[in-house]
């Protein structure tokens, strides 16, 4: 009997999640926390003037060392993604206060390549006083960027789970497509949920 040729397999179109600790994070959250949420006024929307905002343009050493690590971390998703060239960008970030109820609606971050969150501070939830099961509070979800995809759904095929969920921890960073739908669920006990996220724009794009 011949012997069948070796299958070669393709993931297309995949959707890539970065997440790291990045080292030093909990000496430089001690500094970023009080300071995020004294600059806090609790009258902006953060997530509609995220472009009024540029945290990373600050000079305090505390922002410069997650601006190195940042951009440490897209050059470490390029790498990934195996890109023949070393993209040129500029990162634009913004500071999230989530006090008790406050979450962000599901939404994308057009006119940029990827985005990401730095998380300074997540408080435990396992506190929180619940009306109903299914709640995920202090979560963020990413949703299939791909149409009705879930339609085809087969059991254990991890190419049609229509929702990927995850707690973070302080100190992670996550990195993903900007144009991945995603949404922050809410905040249900009194101490504030604090994060940095970013976009990153190329600069010089390469065909």
């Amino acid at each position: 009997m011949t012997d069948l040729a070796r299958p070669q397999f393709e993931r297309l179109w995949p959707t890539l999640l970065m997440s790291l600790t990045l080292p030093g994070a909990e000496q430089a959250n001690a500094v970023l926390a009080p300071m995020l949420l004294a600059e806090d006024t609790g009258t902006e929307d953060l997530t509609v003037r995220y472009l009024d905002q540029d945290i990373f343009g600050q000079s305090h050493p505390a922002i410069g060392w997650l601006r190195q690590c940042c951009h440490k971390a897209v050059l470490d998703y390029a790498a990934e993604l195996n890109m023949s060239y070393r993209p040129e960008f500029d990162i634009q970030g913004w500071a999230n206060i989530n006090r008790r109820g406050d979450y962000h609606n599901l939404h994308n971050h057009p006119h940029s390549w990827l985005s990401g969150t730095y998380y300074v501070q997540v408080p435990n939830q396992s506190g929180a006083s619940r009306n109903r099961s299914d709640l995920n509070p202090g979560e963020i979800s990413f949703f299939d960027p791909r149409p009705q995809a879930n339609m085809n759904a087969v059991r254990d095929d991890g190419q049609f789970n229509p929702e990927y969920r995850r707690l973070p921890m302080p100190g992670e960073l996550f990195l993903w497509p900007s144009f991945l739908h995603h949404l922050v669920h809410p905040n249900l006990v009194d101490e504030p949920r604090v994060s940095i996220s970013f976009n990153v724009v190329l600069t010089r794009k390469v065909l």
